[in-house]
């Protein structure tokens, strides 16, 4: 067996790890949606609790990233799976007491997003040590068919466990294949990056390397435009995804069999698209991929909206998530190729931040909005139900359908403009991949 093959058996198998996990995690929100909704029938709690678990990873990334790059990446996995561990065992225990409160799952959340943000940097420089160069869109998409694949079967699968082990018994599997996912990774070696010119002047105190994520970026014109086309995107789209479960409940008559099959339909589309891409590797310039991947994903959030019967609503699912592994793969692709491998968690910190700020913005808003903005306004007799009635239809739901609508259209215009920006449209012929030429592997922090 050859290195490559050797390094790429290895990252399949974290790989295989990180998708069981997935599962049970998929499995456990999608049983809290529920009860959450059954608990408030608002918008603006489900919201919430997508907005206390993710506002602390986007704002721990610039630190977490420093850490990865000074620490082992594979422990540092370890080390935010074992996190999420605590914040599952913790719900668990406070629902079988029967404690659990909505409010409760806002702090576990915070818990557990916070360690998460130490995931991805550790997770995306892993990847660039197991996996050679030429395949990181290969790679990127079996990511993608592994977020998307257990979206397929949670909601399936916990919909009809709900009612045979209830929402214990979910949880406790989500603990088991967390300790299966810990399991794999005890068993893979994952090598240090070996140190490079621009790792070595990185160096210096932790608010130097801090910086350092940041001032990479800035001086990068090309990725900083790039990144703000993501915090455009993220910054509209957010009111979407908030508003999306409720939505369908709302429109069905809380149906959750609908909702479910609705985001097997956003799995299978993901899992399609990402086994494309890691067939085909994505396209020669990645940057057609992102932003054609990104204009037509914006369609199906277009058609989301204007949707009025789950068929609708499951074909735009799948034509949105089946363009996101493109449009995220040649992005990542991107990334990993012009950031020397040393220096990718501070910058990929740095870029969580700049990228992702928005989106628990919007997410703060969007519930609000939803409940007592656009809802009220697209009932009968509403503001806006004259104007827009014909097109999403009035009553429960419509308000949040249009709110559809108007993000999948906005995506679709800052799209354009992106595309039509030089310093992002020639990205990748203005900066240099980076070279891997090493003087010895980087041993510092715990772990290494």
């Amino acid at each position: 067996m050859t290195k490559n093959q050797r390094k790429m058996s290895g990252f399949v198998s974290v790989w295989l790890g990180q998708v069981s996990s997935l599962l049970g995690t998929s499995m456990t929100n999608f049983a809290l949606t529920i009860w959450v909704w059954s608990i408030t029938g608002e918008a603006t709690a489900l919201a919430l609790v997508g907005f206390f678990t993710y506002i602390p990873s986007v704002l721990v990334s610039p630190f977490a990233g420093v850490l990865v790059d000074r620490w082992n990446r594979k422990w540092t996995m370890m080390l935010s799976d074992l996190a999420a561990g605590l914040s599952t065992m913790t719900v668990l225990l406070l629902f079988i007491t029967g404690k659990l409160q909505v409010w409760h799952l806002y702090v576990t959340g915070a818990f557990s997003g916070a360690f998460q943000a130490f995931h991805y940097p550790a997770y995306s420089a892993a990847i660039t040590m197991l996996v050679p160069r030429e395949h990181y869109g290969r790679a990127s998409g079996m990511l993608s068919m592994a977020h998307s694949g257990t979206s397929i079967f949670a909601p399936v699968v916990a919909s009809i466990l709900l009612g045979v082990i209830g929402i214990e018994g979910i949880l406790s599997i989500d603990l088991f294949t967390l300790v299966l996912a810990i399991g794999v990774l005890l068993l893979v070696n994952v090598p240090q990056p070996m140190a490079t010119e621009e790792g070595r002047e990185s160096r210096g105190g932790f608010g130097k390397e801090v910086v350092y994520g940041f001032r990479y970026i800035f001086d990068r014109p090309s990725l900083l435009a790039l990144q703000l086309v993501y915090f455009s995107i993220f910054l509209v789209v957010g009111f979407a995804i908030a508003i999306m479960s409720p939505m369908i409940l709302a429109r069905t008559g809380d149906d959750a069999t609908v909702l479910g099959m609705v985001e097997s339909a956003f799995g299978i589309g993901g899992v399609v698209g990402g086994i494309v891409l890691s067939t085909w590797g994505g396209p020669r310039r990645k940057v057609n991929g992102v932003f054609v991947g990104l204009i037509l994903a914006m369609l199906g959030i277009v058609l989301m909206g204007l949707g009025r019967d789950p068929f609708v609503w499951a074909f735009s699912a799948f034509l949105m998530m089946f363009f996101v592994p493109i449009l995220d793969g040649s992005d990542q692709a991107i990334w990993q190729s012009k950031v020397a491998p040393d220096v990718q968690g501070r910058v990929f910190g740095a870029r969580v931040l700049i990228s992702d700020m928005s989106f628990p913005i919007s997410m703060l808003i969007g519930g609000p909005l939803a409940d007592r903005v656009f809802e009220p306004a697209m009932i009968a007799g509403g503001g806006l139900a004259g104007i827009f009635g014909g097109l999403v239809g009035i009553g429960r739901g419509a308000g949040m359908s249009l709110m559809f609508v108007f993000a999948g259209a906005l995506g679709i215009l800052i799209g354009l403009i992106g595309f039509s920006l030089r310093v992002v449209r020639n990205v990748e012929e203005i900066l240099p991949d980076h070279k891997a030429k090493a003087e010895k592997p980087s041993s510092r922090g715990i772990g290494a």
